[in-house]
């Protein structure tokens, strides 16, 4: 390993502290309503330029009004930045990722990751915290049906 070598893992690994820190500061799960629970997953992501933001789930009696952490640190990000790129995220109940389908995000929130922006399939998402494991969105959607309507809009 070069000395080089070593500052970039210390480096990503250091921004991993910072994402789950920052992310584990929103997760205390409550009823915002009798109808509405809030908090119980929470997840932190790096945008482009660095800056971390965070999100938390948002799950209400009819369904269709549910949204997932990732999802709103995506919006978070979006509204507050006009930014669409992600570096990182990492995504947890009430324990750090360990592995597994442990932190991984829903079909519904991979699909909207790679709408918000093709070069998100770049991204790492934190499989096991304490092993720095990641994963790429593209590793988890290998054969992304969007992909042509991406190329199609290039000129």
């Amino acid at each position: 390993m070069s000395p080089n070598d070593r500052f970039i893992k210390e480096e990503t690994a250091d921004i991993w502290d910072k994402l789950y820190n920052q992310a584990k500061k929103e997760y205390h799960p409550e009823d915002v309503t009798p109808f509405i629970h809030a908090h119980n997953v929470v997840c932190a992501l790096e945008s482009a330029d660095g800056t971390i933001y965070t999100g938390f789930c948002i799950e209400a009696c009819s369904g269709v009004m549910n949204l997932c952490a990732e999802r709103v640190a995506a919006l978070n990000m979006y509204v507050n930045s006009g930014q669409t790129k992600i570096r990182r995220l990492i995504a947890f109940r009430d324990e750090a990722p360990s592995g597994g389908g442990s932190g991984m995000p829903c079909g519904a929130c991979r699909e909207f990751l790679y709408q918000l922006n093709e070069e998100n399939e770049n991204m790492e998402i934190m499989v096991n915290y304490e092993t720095r494991e990641t994963v790429t969105l593209k590793e988890l959607m290998p054969n992304w049906w969007g992909k042509e309507r991406y190329a199609s809009s290039r000129p």
